[in-house]
């Protein structure tokens, strides 16, 4: 039975595009409850936070892997709505977790989130891994984040560091367009969203985000899911997760401790 409201024209708007907006599929409650849970989060960053805004603006924190080291996330991981989600808009029989990430961007915070595709950071091969973007604010377009239509179908390009812009080495891969240059050659959407409302969208599709110019936090948590297709795949040069050994091997099932199966029809 499907429970969540995924219908057959969010399917077909996430193949054509790489992404899609879901409106209102999380309960009040899950949204009340992630609010608290980044409130501990903030008070208590791991290994791999970061403080992204330059001094003089408004803060700009990310935080990496919360599920691992906070029982709040973990439970949304594997209790909300998210998981039957991802399995429903990648039209996949089982969905593992793979990682989550918080990114909060306070009024004032004058950086950018560079564009970039996800899966050339990760470890993982395949065409069904996706992310799901769950605001805990209100967002007007000029916030979202927004998505290069259609790029989840190009070539994988370089990852490379945000702070300067230099690529992972050893990749092999090439350095992707100047997309800010040259956005009028591209249909970017980008989304107003209510706390609720969530995006899904596929891990190669080409995105950023603007400042955050509003008066308004733009709280923001990213949690990101592999399909049947996934395998683990060990990368040529850097990659950035995850960011401990799992103990697959190249090729294996998303399936273990780190990565737990959630969700399978």
């Amino acid at each position: 039975m499907n429970s969540t409201p995924v219908a057959s024209g969010d399917v077909a708007t996430y193949e054509r595009d790489g992404v899609v907006c879901l409106r209102q599929v999380f309960p009040p409650g899950w949204i009340d409850f992630l609010r608290d849970a980044v409130d501990v989060a903030m008070a208590d960053p791991g290994p791999y936070a970061e403080e992204y805004a330059k001094p003089g603006g408004g803060r700009f924190f990310g935080d990496l892997e919360l599920a691992g080291r906070h029982e709040a996330f973990m439970r949304f991981a594997m209790e909300s709505p998210a998981a039957e989600i991802a399995g429903r808009v990648m039209q996949s029989h089982r969905i593992n977790f793979f990682y989550d990430q918080l990114l909060v961007k306070e009024p004032g915070a004058n950086e950018r989130t560079p564009w970039h595709q996800d899966q050339p950071y990760w470890a993982v091969a395949g065409r069904q891994v996706c992310s799901i973007w769950l605001p805990l604010d209100p967002v007007t377009r000029e916030t979202c984040v927004e998505y290069v239509a259609g790029s989840h179908a190009w070539p994988e390009f370089s990852p490379y560091h945000f702070a300067d812009g230099t690529p992972y080495e050893g990749t092999g891969l090439s350095q992707l367009p100047d997309i800010e240059a040259e956005r009028e050659r591209h249909r970017i959407v980008s989304f107003a969203m209510e706390p609720g409302d969530c995006l899904v969208f596929q891990a190669m599709i080409v995105h950023g985000a603007p400042p955050n110019h509003s008066s308004n936090r733009r709280r923001a948590l990213a949690t990101r899911w592999t399909g049947d297709d996934a395998r683990y795949c060990v990368r040529p040069g850097k990659v950035g997760i995850p960011t401990e050994d799992p103990g697959l091997n190249h090729g294996d099932l998303m399936d273990c401790e780190r990565f737990p199966l959630v969700w399978s029809r």
